[in-house]
């Protein structure tokens, strides 16, 4: 029997958003097992999803790399994949399907473009919206494209918990990709002084660091929670989202997971994209936009957390 092949290599929002779109595919070939193909750093978390039957990892190298090219065609040919929903809808994804999965079905946001719809008109819906667009399109039913079910990937924490909180707690997210400067807020440690001050540390202040983010984490004057010593992983990160009482984030994954656990927070925007481009506001989860991110001040963030908390 043939396969399905859904693609989202990243990043972390990004897969957080298509957890929908999975669970509506894999509902409609429940007779047929479904693979994702993804990023090296979000395979182990996704391996668990129960809408998946496996994981297979592109490491997505240059495409000079013939060697790696022709050995990643050989093994996704392995799987016999009738269908490939193309969730990423990207250029390498569209040189896949031209060259290393070019003889199963596909379904992008290309393949549905009505006539005379061109793909840059498409990319202007929010990305919730394209995603339930292109699977009603190739024939699936969209219950949860819309409406993302993360109880799968809560934990119980409590243990780690304890280490930083007796009670609730306000979690920030302060980081962002250097890549991506423009969506970094830099007054997150004057927020910390302010919550502490007008909270009279009523909320112990969390965060929750990647990586290369633990020494930016240590010089904000919040609790740093790690766990042996080592950042979280993503379904722990999860599980602190939806424990806190509160998120400040900046425009980055745990954002997105704050907002489809349909947590009390803020994302902060600049004008890099606007919330309702990627689908991140809801009634408890709130975007702060200005044109630049520098011109958004300390009081006025903290207004807005209060006017929330209370």
């Amino acid at each position: 029997m043939s396969n399905i092949l859904i693609i989202k290599h990243g990043s972390l929002g990004d897969l957080i958003q298509a957890n929908g779109a999975i669970k509506d595919i894999k509902n409609f070939y429940l007779n047929r097992k479904v693979f994702l193909l993804t990023a090296q750093p979000y395979s182990i978390f996704m391996s668990e999803c129960p809408y998946l039957d496996g994981v297979i990892i592109d490491k997505r190298l240059p495409r000079w790399n013939l060697f790696y090219l022709n050995n990643l065609k050989k093994k996704l040919l392995k799987y016999n994949f009738s269908k490939v929903f193309d969730l990423q809808n990207s250029s390498r994804t569209r040189f896949y399907k031209k060259f290393i999965i070019k003889n199963s079905a596909w379904s992008s946001s290309e393949t549905i473009l009505e006539p005379g719809e061109k793909k840059s008109d498409f990319d202007q819906h929010p990305v919730l919206d394209r995603m339930e667009i292109q699977l009603k399109k190739s024939g699936i039913d969209t219950e949860f494209t819309k409406n993302i079910d993360l109880d799968w990937a809560n934990e119980d924490i409590s243990r780690l918990l304890k280490k930083y909180t007796n009670g609730e707690y306000i979690l920030l997210f302060p980081f962002c990709s250097t890549k991506h400067k423009n969506k970094k807020w830099p007054y997150f440690k004057e927020l910390i002084l302010k919550l502490k001050q007008d909270f009279k540390n009523k909320y112990p202040i969390l965060l929750a660091p990647g990586p290369s983010e633990i020494e930016e984490a240590n010089e904000l004057n919040g609790k740093v929670v790690l766990d042996n010593e080592e950042p979280v992983n993503i379904k722990t990160l999860i599980s602190l989202v939806n424990n806190a009482k509160f998120i400040v984030a900046n425009d980055t994954g745990p954002a997105h997971i704050a907002s489809h656990l349909d947590k009390k927070g803020l994302v902060l925007f600049g004008s890099h994209t606007s919330a309702k481009k990627v689908s991140i506001e809801n009634f408890n989860f709130k975007a702060l936009s200005v044109q630049k991110l520098e011109d958004l001040d300390v009081e006025t963030v903290l207004e807005q957390i209060k006017l929330k908390l209370n």
